[in-house]
């Protein structure tokens, strides 16, 4: 009987159908709404910059119509939004993967298993480029460092500071549905009644709320002395687009002596938070996690609030 080689089951035609998707499926930003997929848009290959253009919004008042005084003729300008194209890669051992021919659907659960991996490593590339992109001296109008207050309820994070962060938005603070937050502030907030869990159709994934808003944990958003990083969005807040997994990208190579299956998985993708450009020069040809953490690197060229973005300092007590 022929063996059956991790090389026959993943495959790339395998990840772009079916693992894509189910990245998206396991991300709680995805699921969320604050990433969406941006279409139509090629990657280089080799790294670099996407440019995304977009238009200005008009401008003027409306003119009092008159028998002898033409309209003002007004113009419509564009401006330029640019995305950092990035580019990661892992190897995996055959070991790290052998509890999988256990289930029923081998293929399936190593695409789970690589799915899972590459959500988890999204959110974490999101939450440094955010960090970064806030830097910038042009983030400052959505950025709000409660942290110094006098006491608990002019430093923490509760409902009239959280509507404080909101209101930097400005009228379109209505369009805020989620809030991304360490999970000692979640426990802070549920410690307090603040917290409401909704259950899904199928009883099997609570997910948790506050103020209406859909709540991500995760503990990888920044905590320094005590001072909290929490993140207010609204949809499509964050753009993504991923060029398509190749032969080259997805290989396997076995080891006949260690008995031993290696695979690896580079992936070429544009996680970008709209309407803050990426300026950096990177050293090689794709920008590391560093380097997307400088807000040098970063400048607004958005108006504020149509950002959809506010970064919220605040402690937890």
């Amino acid at each position: 009987m022929a063996k059956t080689l991790i090389s026959d089951i993943l495959k790339p035609e395998n990840w772009n159908e079916y693992g894509v998707v189910r990245t998206a499926e396991l991300s709680a930003l995805f699921q969320s709404g604050i990433v969406s997929q941006i279409p139509d848009i090629s990657l280089p290959s080799g790294g670099g910059t996407i440019n995304l253009p977009y238009f200005n919004d008009l401008t003027g008042d409306a003119e009092n119509l008159s028998d002898s005084t033409p309209l003002t003729v007004g113009n419509i300008t564009t401006g330029k939004d640019v995305a950092a194209v990035i580019g990661r890669g892992r190897a995996f051992s055959v070991n790290d993967l052998a509890a999988v021919f256990s289930g029923a659907d081998p293929a399936m659960a190593i695409i789970d298993l690589l799915a899972g991996y590459w959500a988890r490593q999204m959110q974490k590339e999101l939450i440094g480029t955010l960090g970064g992109a806030f830097a910038a001296t042009s983030m400052s109008g959505n950025v709000l460092d409660v942290s110094a207050g006098a006491s608990e309820a002019l430093r923490a994070i509760n409902e009239s500071t959280f509507i404080d962060a909101t209101q930097l938005l400005g009228d379109a603070k209505d369009g805020v549905t989620a809030v991304a937050m360490h999970s000692a502030t979640e426990a802070y907030l549920a410690k307090k009644q603040m917290i409401v869990y909704e259950t899904t159709a199928d009883k099997n994934v609570r997910i948790p709320t506050y103020l209406g808003k859909r709540v991500i944990v995760d503990d990888g958003l920044p905590v320094a002395t005590g001072t909290y990083t929490t993140y207010l969005f609204a949809p499509g807040a964050v753009g993504f687009a991923e060029g398509t997994i190749g032969e080259q990208d997805l290989e396997t190579d076995r080891d006949i002596l260690a008995g031993d299956t290696v695979m690896t998985m580079r992936r070429r993708f544009m996680l970008h938070p709209r309407g803050i450009k990426w300026q950096g020069t990177p050293a090689a040809a794709f920008p590391s996690r560093a380097e997307l953490a400088v807000g040098t690197n970063w400048a607004r060229v958005f108006e504020n609030k149509q950002i959809r973005i506010v970064q919220f300092k605040h402690k937890n007590a």
